[in-house]
């Protein structure tokens, strides 16, 4: 009985050892992962606030505010984008996704250099009434939220 409670514990220490190795593994891995691995949603306000640096990419998330947008030449594009708090200027190269107009949710990717974000993507949007959960959260905490059907809702 003893041979059989000792081959348990040796099994028990050998699972449990080989779980420990592959924790270290995957936390090794993440630790040489590039730094534009982690990207960050931010509001406009947000980045008004606190600049983030030149080499930090993030995501930005708002409403095309109205008037701000200007088509430069070939596929550039320069607009503005609001949560209600503050406006960030974007820059965008590129073509955007069908349902992109002003007054309505965008997000957007890239990096905050010289007081504008410059933009190597636009995300989609899945439909006219589609918006993060993130964007909806940074309006909801503005108070300049408006549901779909035109209600405005406030915290």
């Amino acid at each position: 009985m003893s041979g059989l409670k000792s081959l348990k514990k040796r099994r028990r220490i050998q699972v449990i050892s080989i779980a420990g190795v592959c924790i270290a593994l995957v936390l090794i891995i993440l630790a040489f992962l590039p730094d534009d691995s982690f990207q960050f949603f931010r509001s406009p306000s947000e980045v008004a606030e606190a600049p983030p640096a030149p080499n930090e990419r993030f995501r930005i998330g708002g409403l095309v505010e109205d008037g701000t947008l200007v088509r430069g030449q070939g596929e550039q594009v320069s607009f503005a984008v609001t949560d209600g708090g503050a406006s960030v200027t974007v820059v965008y190269t590129g073509i955007l996704p069908d349902l992109f107009e002003e007054g309505q949710g965008m997000v957007a990717q890239g990096n905050y250099i010289n007081g504008r974000f410059e933009a190597v993507e636009i995300l989609a949007k899945h439909d006219e009434t589609y918006m993060p959960a993130e964007v909806v959260d940074a309006l909801k905490e503005q108070g300049v939220y408006q549901a779909p059907d035109g209600a405005t809702v406030t915290n």
